[in-house]
């Protein structure tokens, strides 16, 4: 039996830096992309690209598909960041900047680039939240009820309920809170209050008509969710946006003996400490 043969590793970066000289290198390439909002030509090979990558497997063609179209257009990704998806693919590495991370992971999930997807998840993810959340802000209502919000992990929830600039109802949200619960519950197997439980102290009960509030207690009921204790001082509430609310406001829940109390959480109405409204406890 022959014996295996000796593998011969050479060194990786002379190796390295001789692939990122092709990049965008017009010597011996045989396809230009015209990229961008500026058009800019960018020069590839294509055999490169198409054993590296499905999508541009695809959009080249393949031995019995259609002849591929010289150039080929690409508007939608910004210049930088399809030479950073080029490096990737050339050299199995890429340096990443801040100001441009968002666009190059924008492109790496439209390339199904899944190694570069999670890298540029990692270095972007403040630029990525904010951009986030600033967008459901702005479409909060359309946001709270489609699956993604519903998939949400309890980290990822927390900026948003926290958030001063979301454009729907406290009830609303409230109910959106809920549904989330109810899905973590399942998917968890653990009960809708313990899946809830770091989230409902963001919610603003003081912000909830009288109406509201007796509904959410008729809810409680059957369905914990909002965890409650007998507290012998005052506690304070925000407003949503910044402002003081008035009035006094009453969240009754009774307990197994079925005797009413009149009782609220500090882990909803954002702690004893936060400021605003006094919900004091009756004499």
């Amino acid at each position: 039996m022959e014996s295996p043969g000796l593998v011969v590793h050479g060194q990786a970066a002379p190796f390295s830096t001789a692939l990122r000289s092709l990049v965008n290198n017009p010597q011996f390439s045989d396809v230009c992309f015209v990229v961008g909002q500026e058009r800019q030509e960018v020069f590839a090979h294509q055999c490169l690209l198409a054993c590296r990558c499905n999508f541009f497997q695809r959009l080249l063609g393949t031995e019995s598909g259609p002849e591929v179209p010289r150039p080929v257009v690409l508007s939608t990704v910004p210049v930088e960041a399809f030479l950073a998806v080029l490096e990737f693919l050339y050299t199995n590495s890429v340096k990443l900047y801040r100001h441009s991370v968002l666009e190059v992971l924008t492109a790496a999930v439209e390339y199904g680039l899944e190694e570069l997807r999670e890298v540029a998840v990692t270095f972007g993810l403040g630029p990525l939240r904010e951009r986030c959340i600033a967008f459901i802000e702005a479409n909060s209502q359309e946001a709270l009820r489609t699956h993604s919000f519903l998939e949400l992990s309890a980290a990822a929830l927390l900026p948003l309920l926290q958030s001063d600039k979301l454009c729907v109802d406290e009830a609303e949200l409230v109910r959106a809170a809920r549904s989330w619960a109810r899905v973590g519950a399942a998917v968890l197997e653990r009960p809708v209050a313990e899946v809830a439980a770091p989230v409902v102290r963001e919610l603003r009960l003081a912000l909830l008509a009288p109406a509201e509030l007796s509904a959410l207690e008729e809810q409680n009921r059957g369905e914990p969710l909002i965890p409650v204790r007998t507290r012998g001082t005052g506690v304070r509430c925000w407003q949503r946006g910044g402002g003081e609310l008035e009035g006094v406001i009453w969240l009754r829940v009774f307990g197994k003996t079925g005797a009413a109390r009149n009782a609220v959480t500090p882990s909803l109405l954002g702690g004893a400490n936060c400021g605003g409204v006094e919900v004091p406890r009756p004499a």
